[in-house]
């Protein structure tokens, strides 16, 4: 349901707003920098005054859906369960394996969750932020305007994320409860757990994202909605799993070989070609 803009504006990242505007320097600091600075601090200020007109007349509103599940791992895969019996399976989420040969682990994802036989749990969110109507007709023309509003829907998307994650830690799922960390320990991932997002390095497969989005009735939720191919509208929206292991870490799969392609696609019940079309690297041919 439709969060409160103003507890997210404490979460936002500020430094990826200013690359936006192709400003390149990290946040406070770029406030201060000798070359860009001035700019730096005009943008700022009118982030800020949008972000308090935005609040006061709803421009923009956010939305967001959680949901956990009993879960266990089997091979590079995740069994979501009905319920706490463990014997009806919900859905199966296919994962990648790393092949780097590099003398490090290869991770996959599912080795975050525990096999059969232990209780464990993962979680998916969808949130979202969108204009409405009544700004973008005020902002028509107003080109400024516009950029300023998308880039700062984007960033509290992302601060929305982070918001959610955050509870998830201390109180829907409640594993990490006495967690205290500041924004800058947040923005830097100091916490325990992870969120990866389908598409994205972990798991770079676009087509889980039916799964998740079924599995938490997310566009009846949140009215984020999900394009053919797999892209998600409003443009600001951001989706993904949780996972609570105490070494969950993000990590990139990389290229894969022709055996995992060829199990994975088995797995997943769909051909190499559709693979190719699915994943955000290039697989061999």
């Amino acid at each position: 349901p439709r969060y409160p803009l103003r507890e997210l504006v404490n979460y936002i990242d500020w430094t990826p707003f200013f690359r936006t505007w192709e400003l390149a320097g990290r946040f406070p600091q770029i406030l201060k920098d000798k070359k860009v600075g001035k700019a730096a601090r005009s943008l700022h200020r009118d982030a800020q005054a949008m972000l308090r007109q935005a609040a006061d007349e709803r421009w923009l509103t956010a939305n967001g859906v959680i949901g956990f599940w009993p879960a266990n791992s089997n091979g590079d895969d995740v069994t979501l369960w009905q319920g706490e019996r463990r014997n009806a399976p919900l859905a199966t989420l296919h994962h990648l394996r790393q092949q780097a040969d590099n003398g490090k682990p290869s991770l996959c994802l599912a080795d975050f969750v525990a096999p059969p036989g232990m209780a464990d749990y993962v979680g998916a969110f969808v949130v979202t932020v969108s204009a409405q109507m009544s700004a973008l007709r005020r902002l028509q023309g107003d080109d400024y305007g516009e950029i300023m509003l998308k880039a700062l829907a984007d960033r509290l998307v992302e601060a929305f994320a982070e918001r959610l994650h955050e509870r998830v830690r201390k109180e829907f799922w409640g594993y990490d409860s006495d967690e205290q960390l500041s924004n800058e320990d947040l923005i830097r991932e100091r916490y325990r757990g992870i969120r990866p997002a389908p598409g994205y390095p972990a798991c770079p497969d676009h087509s889980e994202k039916p799964t998740l989005f079924r599995l938490l009735d997310a566009t009846a939720h949140t009215g984020a909605e999900l394009t053919e191919s797999y892209a998600m509208h409003p443009a600001a929206t951001v989706a993904g799993w949780y996972f609570a292991h105490p070494q969950a870490r993000y990590f990139g799969v990389g290229r894969i070989g022709e055996d995992q392609l060829a199990a994975w696609c088995e797995r997943k019940g769909i051909t190499r070609e559709e693979a190719r079309r699915v994943v955000s690297f290039p697989l061999e041919r």
